[in-house]
């Protein structure tokens, strides 16, 4: 279903203060339909199979790892990273390459950065096309990583939580924050490759050996599961339900929503909740689906949206 993979045409990185470096990049046609791609986590990093979901002939393709992830640089750091700069460092990234306004693209903790971008930068979004929906509301947190999620991958569950001390698992996010952070090396990594592997275990509807595996790669769950935990124990800088507080700017924006039925992960609530705050948006259940992109179902509709958004700007 997916498009051929390609390269980029042109990459770099960005200094976006004196601490932090971004990696961006931008493949497919230069003079296509501009799309930016928001990864999840947050500290998931960029893939290049997301440059897979679009007609690399009829879109502008461009991608960036958030701060302190994937090939930005300081890696894993925590220090001048809120969803405030990734909101700054995305505007950068638009002026830099000279985009007047983008289609946005995200799935996961990619469409809560992508709504709020929009929120905060309406006139420069054209559409929205979100997977796995996550408002970061406090509920959604308790859910996943406290209880909830834990009544249905419940040996997954149990090898996650093992890592912390019986009497501090009251509050999982807290205990695991002390232990992201620690200066004990060794701490921090039994801590990071617990948090990683209890969402990668989780994210499809049939658990997928290479996603868990995922959670053996030091470099990369170490800044997954820090600026994951980072975010959530500061209520991602933002007031609670920000996002619904805000919905009204986002009325002259095309909204599609797709949602795998059983995702553990980001509920459906949080996409049924998003649609009907914002009756504009158009949702897509995938009953045959978790959380993961990957999902045969959510691929191929995801495909379909983007395809359909071609054509429709092609002709006007």
């Amino acid at each position: 279903m997916l498009f051929p993979e390609i390269e980029p045409n042109e990459q770099g990185m960005l200094n976006v203060s004196p601490l932090h470096s971004i990696y961006w990049e931008r493949s497919g046609n230069p003079n296509g339909l501009s799309v930016l791609i928001i990864h999840g986590g947050p500290g998931g990093g960029s893939s290049p199979s997301y440059r897979r979901y679009f007609d690399p002939k009829k879109f502008n393709i461009v991608q960036f790892d958030q701060r302190g992830c994937g090939r930005s640089t300081p890696h894993s750091e925590l220090e001048e990273n809120t969803t405030h700069h990734l909101i700054e460092d995305i505007e950068k990234i638009r002026q830099l390459l000279k985009i007047e306004s983008w289609h946005v693209f995200g799935g996961s903790w990619g469409s809560t950065l992508s709504l709020i971008y929009a929120i905060q930068y309406t006139e420069k979004v054209l559409s929205l096309t979100l997977r796995g929906i996550f408002l970061c509301r406090q509920h959604e947190l308790t859910w996943f990583y406290q209880k909830g999620a834990s009544e249905i991958f419940s040996e997954e569950f149990d090898l996650y939580q093992s890592v912390i001390p019986l009497n501090e698992r009251g509050n999982l996010i807290n205990a695991f924050h002390k232990r992201l952070t620690s200066q004990d090396r060794s701490e921090r990594t039994q801590a990071a490759h617990a948090w990683t592997r209890w969402e990668m275990s989780t994210s499809y509807l049939k658990p997928k050996e290479f996603s868990i595996n995922k959670a053996t790669n030091d470099n990369f769950s170490d800044s997954f599961a820090r600026i994951e935990c980072h975010y959530f124990i500061n209520n991602i800088f933002l007031e609670e339900n920000y996002i619904l507080k805000n919905i009204n700017k986002l009325k002259g924006i095309p909204v599609s929503i797709v949602q795998g039925r059983y995702d553990v992960v980001c509920p459906m609530r949080s996409a049924w909740d998003l649609n009907k705050a914002l009756p504009t948006s158009k949702l897509y259940v995938i009953d045959n689906a978790g959380h993961s992109m990957k999902e045969i179902g959510i691929s191929k509709r995801l495909i379909e949206l983007t395809n359909e958004l071609a054509n429709s700007f092609s002709n006007l």
